[in-house]
C-alpha cells in the first residue's frame, strides 16, 4: 500500500543531512556516466581511497538487487573513476529490481558517487513518532549493516528504545544513553553523541515521521559517521517545508497517488479489482468491509473528503479507471457538507468524459439525494442504483 508521506533520495538525505551538521561521505549525484567519472577525479585528488557508486531508487536492498539488462548490484565499491563511469552506464537508464521495488523494479535516473570509509563497526540507529511513548523515540542496536526486522526476529534484547520528551527535546542525558546503548566509550561516545542530537534536530526541525541510519559506522580513526540514510517527512507539514517538498521525485511514486495528491484526495491502491470512492474514512472502511463481506475485493481506499467538487469527483475516476486491475467502479456517499447532487454531477461527467466501460454502481444518500437520482436517472449514462450500502457492496461483487 502506499503511504502518503515525502521520501528523499539518499544523495538529497545526506545533503540535508550535512545541512544540520552531520557527518556523511565526500560525494556528489550524477545523471551521465561522465558526470559520475569526474565525481570521482575530484575524489581521488582529495585523496579517496575507495569509491561508492550508488543507484538512486525510493527502495532497500539496492545492494543485493539486479537490473533488468541482468547487471547485478546497485551498490558498488571501485578503486578508480574509470570503473566509477563504466558502473554508472550499467546502472543509468536501466530499472533496479529489488526486494521492496516490486518485479518491475524502478527507472534509475542518478547516481550517488561518494567516497568509502574504513570502519571497524556497523550500528543502527532511526528516530521516529511513537504512539504508544506519545511522542519521539530513537531506537538503536549495535547490530547495524543488515535488516533491522531480522535482528528483532533473531534476538530482540539486540534492539533498545529510549523515549524523548517532545516539549524539553533531547538532552545529554539521552544521547549518551544512546550511545551507550551503542557500546562506544570514550571519545567515540562523545562523537556518537553530538551526531545523534544533530539527527534528533533534523527531525523536530523538518517535521520528519522517520530517520534511519543503517548503518552508523565508526570509521578506524574513531569517527562516527552516517553512511546510508532513509528519511520520510509527513505531508501536512509541506506548507512549512517547502524547501525540502521541493526535492519530491514524482517518478519514483505511484503515478495514481500523485494524481490524487494534486487534487487533495486520499487514495490507497490495493490489490483488489473492485474500485471505491466514497467520503469520508470510516465510510470507506465499511464499504470495504461489504466488499469482501461478499465475497469481494477493494482495489483501493479513495475518500474524496466532506467537501468535494464535481472536479476531484471526475479526477477521482480518472483515477481509479487508470487502475488495470479495476472491473467495476462503486461510489458510496452519504451527503453532509458535500451534497448529493454534487457527486451526481461529477459523475456523469466523469463517467461521460473517462468512458466508462465497466460497472458503475452508485449508492447515494443524503442531502438533495432526491435531486441527486434524478439526475442520474436523466443523464443516459449506464449506472446501477443502489438502495443501500449493502445492496451496493453485493451488485459490484456480482457485476465482475
Amino acid at each position: 500500500m502506499q503511504r502518503r508521506f515525502l521520501n528523499l533520495h539518499e544523495y538529497q538525505s545526506k545533503g540535508l543531512m550535512a545541512s544540520y551538521g552531520i557527518r556523511v561521505q565526500k560525494g556528489k549525484v550524477a545523471s551521465t556516466p561522465e558526470e559520475a567519472k569526474t565525481i570521482a577525479e575530484e575524489l581521488v585528488s582529495e585523496d579517496a581511497k575507495e569509491l561508492i557508486v550508488k543507484a538512486q531508487i525510493h527502495a532497500g536492498g539496492r545492494g543485493h538487487g539486479h537490473f533488468d539488462t541482468g547487471f547485478r548490484g546497485g551498490v558498488q565499491v571501485l578503486g578508480n573513476a574509470k570503473e566509477v563511469e563504466e558502473n554508472a552506464s550499467k546502472m543509468l537508464g536501466n530499472s533496479l529490481i529489488t526486494k521492496q521495488t516490486g518485479p518491475k523494479g524502478q527507472l534509475v535516473s542518478k547516481v550517488l558517487v561518494h567516497e568509502g570509509v574504513t570502519f571497524s563497526r556497523e550500528l543502527y540507529l532511526a528516530i521516529l513518532m511513537d504512539r504508544s511513548h506519545h511522542g519521539p523515540i530513537i531506537i538503536c542496536s549495535k547490530e547495524g549493516g543488515m535488516d533491522i526486522e531480522d535482528v528483532a526476529a533473531k534476538d530482540p534484547t539486540a534492539i533498545h528504545t529510549r523515549a524523548i520528551s517532545i516539549e524539553k527535546g533531547i538532552a545529554r542525558y539521552d544521547s549518551m544513553a544512546v550511545a551507550e546503548a551503542l557500546g562506544l566509550a570514550g571519545k567515540q561516545l562523545l562523537d556518537a553523541c553530538h551526531q545523534i542530537e544533530h539527527l534528533y534536530n533534523l527531525f523536530i526541525s523538518c517535521d520528519a515521521t522517520q530517520v534511519e541510519i543503517n548503518p552508523m559506522v565508526v570509521t578506524d580513526e574513531g569517527l562516527v559517521y552516517c553512511v546510508d540514510a532513509k528519511i520520510n517527512f509527513d505531508e501536512n507539514a509541506s506548507f512549512r517545508q517547502e524547501e525540502i517538498f521541493q526535492m519530491r521525485d514524482e517518478s519514483m511514486e505511484d503515478a495514481r497517488d500523485v494524481a490524487a495528491s494534486k487534487y487533495n484526495l486520499n487514495y490507497i491502491g490495493l490489490n483488489g479489482n473492485i474500485g471505491c470512492m466514497v467520503n469520508g474514512a470510516g465510510l470507506a472502511m465499511a464499504t470495504m468491509d461489504l466488499i469482501q463481506l461478499h465475497g469481494g475485493a477493494p482495489a483501493n481506499f479513495l475518500d474524496v473528503g466532506g467537501a468535494a467538487s464535481e472536479k476531484q469527483v471526475e479526477e477521482a475516476f480518472k483515477i481509479l479507471t487508470s487502475d488495470i486491475n479495476v472491473k467495476a467502479i462503486l461510489v458510496n456517499i452519504f451527503g453532509g457538507i458535500v451534497k448529493c447532487d454534487t457527486i451526481a454531477a461529477g459523475i456523469i461527467n466523469a463517467a461521460k468524459n473517462v468512458k466508462m466501460e465497466m460497472p458503475l454502481i452508485v449508492r447515494l444518500e443524503g442531502t438533495n439525494v432526491d435531486k441527486a437520482r434524478k439526475m442520474i436517472e436523466g443523464s443516459n449514462v449506464e449506472i446501477l442504483a443502489a438502495a443501500n450500502l449493502d445492496d451496493a457492496a453485493r451488485m459490484a461483487v456480482a457485476a465482475i
